[in-house]
Order: structure tokens, then sequence, then C-alpha cells
């Protein structure tokens, strides 16, 4: 008799089906933006950025933020020079710039966009929790008005917006709703829930992208995109934008080796692996530790090559790859 054949039960699954994410996940890499927000990490050349864009391209991660170009004129100069570089270089990687809803962030973008040619999208975020408005002294209605004010514009101009409600894991589903309406109805393309400051659990986060899902598509939205952003503030990042998938997001946010700022956001890798783990995308995995070895060298950090699943499971993962020995990560 040969051996008993091997059956495991997957609780994750249910042991019924494998679960799903009800649409296509993508990826949008933080790590020129958000990561560079870290207490711990230096400002790499634009050398250093042009050579991890390459990277990011590589492993299968759809875009890529570039830079906050109203922030001053180096990161201006910075963000422009790596969009004309995924141009020349024909890289299947879209680009997004950061900024807030106001003229000094905006027209920097849409600026580079013309100048470049390039398809560009800006993440525009504006904070609509009770906290921030009452921190801010802000009125609800101001915010309506530079919403659909700033979204139509960049519109206009030619550059998607992807509309960014910061805090949004702790703002009230009727404002969320209205701003969102508003800013789809002047032109933005997806929206974005943002756990700022990590306070979201996976259920938590299911449940609010449920809730901006059937909002958009009461609203007549159904085209529009859901991207979720999340920090570790709890440690629970990786599993926020997992759930955050599965109850409709499209598109995650992740930085490399989760850099960023307090503790950090979504570790990208570990994104991707799960993902390819659970069958919603096919990044290249075994392309990872050299992105991963180039953002350690680009930001200055040390890492000791003891990543759970992502390293150590990439050559079982991978159809085909390195030896399991190329798949440490050295420090730098």
């Amino acid at each position: 008799m040969g051996a008993p054949e091997l059956s495991v039960f997957d609780w994750g699954s249910g042991g019924v089906a494998p679960v799903a994410p009800p649409a296509e996940v993508s990826f949008l890499d933080e790590t020129l933006r958000d990561g560079l927000q870290s207490p711990s990490v230096r400002q790499p050349s634009l050398g250093e950025k042009v050579s991890l864009l390459h990277l990011i391209g590589g492993v299968g991660i759809a875009t890529a933020n570039v830079g906050y170009p109203g922030s001053g004129s180096a990161a201006r100069r910075d963000a422009e020079a790596l969009c004309r570089e995924i141009a020349a270089a024909g890289l299947s990687l879209g680009a997004k710039c950061a900024g807030r809803t106001c003229a000094n962030d905006v027209l920097p973008v849409v600026e580079i966009a013309q100048r470049t040619g390039l398809a560009l999208e800006m993440g525009m975020f504006l904070g609509v929790s009770p906290l921030r408005i009452r921190t801010e002294g802000w009125e609800f209605d101001r915010l309506m008005r530079l919403a659909d004010h700033w979204a139509g514009f960049a519109t206009r101009w030619g550059v998607r917006v992807l509309f960014v409600t910061e805090d949004t894991t702790r703002s009230r589903p009727e404002d969320i709703a209205r701003i969102y309406q508003t800013a789809v109805r002047a032109g933005a393309a997806r929206v974005c829930i943002a756990d700022t400051v990590g306070c979201a659990t996976p259920v938590g986060a299911h449940a609010l992208v449920r809730f901006v899902r059937a909002t958009l598509d009461a609203a007549g939205a159904a085209g529009v995109g859901i991207d979720w952003h999340g920090h570790n503030d709890r440690g629970l990042a990786v599993a926020n934008s997992l759930a955050a998938a599965l109850a409709g997001a499209d598109r995650l946010h992740g930085t490399a080796l989760g850099v960023g700022e307090r503790v950090g956001n979504a570790a990208i890798e570990h994104l991707l692996a799960n993902a390819f783990r659970l069958g919603w995308a096919r990044p290249r995995l075994e392309l990872v530790p050299s992105y991963l070895q180039a953002a350690c060298s680009a930001l200055g950090i040390r890492h000791g090559g003891d990543l759970p699943l992502v390293l150590e499971s990439l050559r079982r993962l991978a159809s085909s790859g390195p030896r399991r020995s190329d798949l440490r990560l050295k420090a730098s």
C-alpha cells in the first residue's frame, strides 16, 4: 500500500473553498514618500531612488509614490526626474504624487504631468475625522468645497485623482460618505481609506471598506476603486490590509520593510507574499530580496534577514527563483 494522502484542513478558508477578494488586487509602493517619514532613515540620492524604482516595477508592484512635490524644490525635482525615468525606461509602473487640497500642492503635480507627458496620479489628502477638524479649527462645509474644487481642478488638467481621507478609521460614516461622493462627482477616479494612526482592527477594516463600497455603488460610482493605506501602530497593518482586500479594496499600500512614520506602515513584501500564497496576485517573489536589499541601502537601515514567510518561503512559493541560500537579506 502506498503512503496515505496528506490532507490539510485550511481554517483560513473555512475548509470549504479558497477565500478570494471581490476584485483583482494591486499594490502601491509608498517607500519613497511615506517610508521617508520614518525617523530612522536617511534621504536617498536621486540615483538610489531611480534604482529602487526599477526594482519596484520588477517585483510586480503596479504603482509607486514618487514623492510630495509641494514640500519643496528638491522634492519637486526628484519627483519629476522619477516620472521622466518611468517614461524613458518604459517601466510598467504607474506614478503617483502626494499632496494636500491646496494650490501649493496641486499645481506642482499638474506642472510635472504637463512637462513629462506621463499619466500621473495624485493622492490628494484631506483630514476628515472629528479630532482633526477640531484641532485645525476647520468647518466640514469648507472641506467639502476644497474636495470639490481641487479634485475637479486636477482632473480637468489631466491628473488622475486618488482622493485620500486622512484618519478615515476614526471618522463619522456620514462624513466619509459626503466627502467621497463630493470628490467622485468632481472627477476623482479612486478613493483611499487611511488608517493614519494605525488604530484599526481587521474586523473594523473589513466593515469600513464594505461601507465605502456600498456608499460608492449607491451613488452610481461602481467603477471607482478603493485603496487601503494602513499604519502599524497596533501591529495589525498587514492583517488590516488583507481584511480590506476581502471587503473590496482593490489596491493596497505598503513600504519596503514597513518603514514609515512612528512604527511604520504595512510591509509590502508581506503583502506580496500573502497575496501570492492566497492566489490573489502573481508578483515575482524571487526578486523581492534584491528589492529589499536596495531599500536597506537607499534608506540607510539594517535588517538581519529574519522576515517571516517572505525570505524563508520564497523558494517554495515561487515556481522558480534563486537558491534558498541566496534569499537571505544581508545587513547593509
